[in-house]
């Protein structure tokens, strides 16, 4: 699997001819069922439709900020981020769903999203709370997502029938969602290698931990999330620790529903500082699509299958609000 490399196109060219050749076939699936990137968003676009938007995560912010690294992962991967300096990324922090009206404090995910640029290379990560899938093919992954549009019994049903979403559920029974962005957990989910200047390739998963003061959000109305984050800006920057955990040779790098043992190695790479937010669709993330496949050199992807149905469907639903924006749909002025 090569890795991606980018030239610097904020409006995001690339990823609209990314889009075309993802699209040519199906998802790679490991049953004999395939499903497309234009079903998995049509499905999650659903009947209320709003153009111009994400077609999932509709809602959020962006964000900016640096990574200060201290150096340690550069003798596992010759990425520029890892070096022993500061570098700066483009954000976005969001909820789950397609409304990108709906009320922030309910939302039962979050997600973090980061862009860096390193001269001719782009570095897009795509974070969320769960630190596991609750399954392993797209076939299964679309499944799940008829089941939660159809309610409870479904999703009961669902599960009862998937034994390898047993990591996923036990996360979301001890899950509570914080009243900030600023202090959740953020995950890779799926795994990645880092690889060094000889070619030699480490298994690794890193989540992002909040290194923020614990408080109470003052905020109730739909935006609550964004309103607290933009009032704690104002007192300093928002940071997380950028934490890597290492996998051992018995653990399964394209198993995105397994999560590795607690006591695998872990390596602190260094400090995430946001220091400034803007409204998303003012804001320098909206052109951007976080597809978790734009990867730097030192930086490659597994065979993990989920990774390439999320790559896919994010260069769709990409296609489409780019469509929808050129020919004027997206009437918006406001966040909210």
């Amino acid at each position: 699997m090569k890795y991606t490399s980018v030239s610097l196109l904020e409006k995001g060219f690339y990823v609209a001819s990314l889009a075309v050749a993802l699209l040519l076939s199906p998802l790679t699936q490991a049953q004999t069922e395939q499903v497309t990137a234009q079903q998995f968003v049509d499905l999650q676009q659903g009947q209320a439709h709003f153009p111009g938007f994400r077609r999932a995560h509709a809602k959020g912010i962006c964000v900016s900020g640096e990574f200060k690294s201290n150096g340690r992962l550069s003798q596992y991967s010759n990425a520029t981020v890892f070096k022993a300096g500061t570098h700066p990324f483009i954000g976005r922090l969001s909820i789950a769903g397609n409304n990108p009206h709906a009320a922030e404090l309910t939302a039962p995910v979050r997600s973090f999203a980061l862009s860096f640029v390193t001269g001719a290379q782009r570095w897009n990560i795509a974070m969320n709370t769960p630190p596991v899938m609750a399954v392993t093919n797209p076939h299964d992954f679309y499944q799940q997502i008829v089941a939660l549009k159809q309610g409870k019994e479904a999703v009961k049903d669902f599960f009862a029938g998937h034994p390898e979403s047993a990591d996923f559920l036990a996360w979301k029974a001890s899950y509570t969602p914080s009243s900030s962005f600023a202090l959740e957990t953020y995950h890779s989910i799926n795994a990645f290698y880092l690889v060094d200047e000889k070619a030699q390739r480490q298994a690794i998963r890193w989540k992002m931990l909040p290194l923020n003061e614990e408080s109470k959000n003052p905020y109730t109305g739909k935006d609550a999330l964004q309103q607290e984050f933009a009032t704690r800006l104002e007192k300093g920057a928002v940071r997380f620790n950028w934490q890597f955990i290492f996998a051992k040779q018995e653990d399964d790098e394209n198993n995105p529903a397994k999560l590795w043992p607690s006591n695998r190695a872990k390596v602190d790479a260094g400090e995430i500082f946001i220091t400034h937010w803007q409204p998303q669709l003012s804001g320098n993330c909206h052109a951007l699509n976080f597809d978790p496949l734009i990867l730097p050199s030192g930086v490659k992807a597994t065979e993990d299958p989920i990774l390439r149905a999320r790559s896919a469907a994010y260069a769709e639903s990409y296609r489409r609000r780019a469509k929808e924006q050129l020919m004027g749909a997206l009437e918006e002025t406001a966040n909210d």
